[in-house]
């Protein structure tokens, strides 16, 4: 099991009435994606008693406006196309299940696929994170949120602030840390961010840390200078735990629609990437982009942010979204 799982295994095993009060929260948090996409379906079949060329044509550009992805959208046409085919015919009425099952059915392969590469075994300690991604996305709140679960969960917890580029972004990590009752360790504005990394490894060793979550810059700047820059963390980090990081958190800002996309690509080549964490899905109606970055990038999304308050970063399930989106 990886060390992130404790929290998805304590929500299975979780009373009927907690995971309900759960998953009603994800569902408000997610009203708006809901009404925006529900909204737009309403207008592609209005009038409409049969799919035709015509409805689909409306579905795929309403799946599109809905930051689904231009890729992962041609895929949920085609496979309802060939339904259609197959059926010979389809009431725009079974649309809804239909669109439904498809989107299911891709994130349930997106999500297999990449279980297949999964989380370090939960034996690592301390266990590394290095949390990516660029300024404004939400990383420092997840990182403050995240390590706020942990330390609930017993576990004890090192913060690094190897984002030495923002004074403030030292000072609001410093806040999270505090509230979490997490340990960070930090140096000054324009420090070596890799030598930040380091400090933090080697006093997280020394006090028995069980998890590091090692916050880096949130520039977006060119490729070969992210890739020399967060490779430069990784190698000294090895120094001294020698697999570290264990795991390569990607935290994208949801609201920002197919700009999450881009910011995927940029992250995804310059680093392995091995989890997302996708925030700010409360405010936002572009919440389908959950979908197309399943789909094309086949890393998995750990979790969500619903909301600004330390509980409101969720567990991903991909089952409880489809939900959400579709209602039970």
């Amino acid at each position: 099991m990886g060390l992130f799982d404790i929290f998805k295994k304590k929500k299975e095993e979780a009373a009927p009435e907690v995971k309900k009060a759960e998953s009603e929260e994800i569902a408000v948090g997610l009203q708006k994606t809901k009404e925006g996409f529900f909204g737009k379906l309403a207008r592609v079949v209005a009038g409409r008693s049969q799919v035709d060329a015509e409805v689909l044509d409306n579905l795929e550009e309403m799946l599109i406006t809905s930051d689904v992805g231009v890729e992962t959208t041609v895929k949920i046409i085609e496979n309802i196309e060939a339904r259609v085919a197959r059926d010979k015919y389809m009431n725009t009425s079974e649309l809804n299940a239909i669109l439904r099952d498809e989107i299911a059915q891709l994130m349930q392969e997106a999500e297999s696929e990449a279980d297949s590469f999964g989380l370090s075994p939960e034996d690592k300690k301390p266990y590394v994170v290095m949390v990516v991604g660029v300024n404004g996305a939400g990383k420092t709140t997840t990182i403050g949120k995240l390590a706020a679960q942990l330390v609930r969960a017993g576990k004890k917890v090192y913060i690094g602030a190897a984002d030495t580029f923002r004074a403030a972004a030292i000072e609001q990590l410093e806040v999270w840390a505090n509230r979490a009752g997490a340990t960070i360790i930090k140096q000054t504005m324009g420090a070596d961010p890799a030598s930040v990394a380091f400090d933090t490894l080697k006093s997280a060793v020394a006090g028995g840390a069980d998890v590091v979550l090692i916050d880096t810059a949130g520039r977006l700047h060119n490729k070969i200078g992210l890739m020399n820059e967060l490779s430069k963390i990784r190698n000294v980090m090895a120094k001294v735990v020698p697999d570290a990081p264990h795991e390569v958190m990607l935290v994208l800002d949801g609201s920002t629609g197919q700009n999450a996309f881009e910011q995927a690509r940029q992250f995804t080549a310059a680093t392995a990437v091995t989890s997302l964490a996708i925030t700010k899905l409360d405010g936002t109606a572009k919440g389908g982009v959950i979908i197309g970055i399943s789909d094309q990038f086949h890393i998995p999304v750990r979790y969500i942010g619903i909301g600004e308050g330390i509980n409101q970063l969720k567990v991903f399930d991909r089952e409880e979204y489809v939900n959400a989106l579709f209602g039970e």
